[in-house]
């Protein structure tokens, strides 16, 4: 059960770049939650998946030379979702289509992928760690920070660029 948690039920072993198949997993729940009317469970998920990466990671790294196996994909499943958080919660609070608001799905996942990718700062401390709870950590902040750059991105394009149009 473990490994099922670990591998996002297996996506971890998607070929090639299966932290981009995790996360385009991650993406594409959270949008079919949001349009089916449950938006909630974006944030719901992110917590919950947070706390099975924390259980699962440690235990199936266990005894492992390698401390950051390619196929555990929950920690950019958390990260993705927490980034999701920030544009899927102003979006229902709006009654606004996630479809429609296209930006509001991708800009998260492509600055994830980025953060995740390019290990700035706090992101590339945490992968450091090299031990599970930085595995989890690193995709933690990357989604923070790209949670946080869609916000400013989207308030650029909203308060100066669309009225200019």
């Amino acid at each position: 059960m473990m490994k099922v948690i670990a591998t996002f039920g297996f996506v971890g072993h998607l070929r090639p770049a299966p932290g981009t198949w995790g996360s385009a997993a991650a993406v594409v729940l959270a949008v079919a939650a949001y349009e089916l009317g449950a938006w909630w469970l974006v944030p719901a998920g992110f917590v919950l998946a947070t706390l099975a990466g924390f259980i699962a990671v440690p235990r199936v790294i266990a005894g492992s030379a390698n401390k950051d196996p390619s196929e555990i994909v929950i920690d950019e499943v958390t990260g993705q979702w927490l980034a999701m958080c920030f544009t899927v919660i102003p979006l229902a609070r709006h009654g606004v289509s996630i479809l429609d608001a296209w930006p509001a799905w991708l800009a998260p996942f492509l600055l994830f992928r980025l953060f995740d990718i390019w290990k700035p700062w706090l992101v590339g401390r945490a992968d450091r760690r090299g031990d599970a709870a930085g595995v989890m950590l690193d995709d933690l902040w990357a989604g923070l920070f790209a949670g946080i750059v869609s916000m400013i991105l989207a308030g650029v394009y909203h308060g100066v660029v669309e009225p200019m149009l």
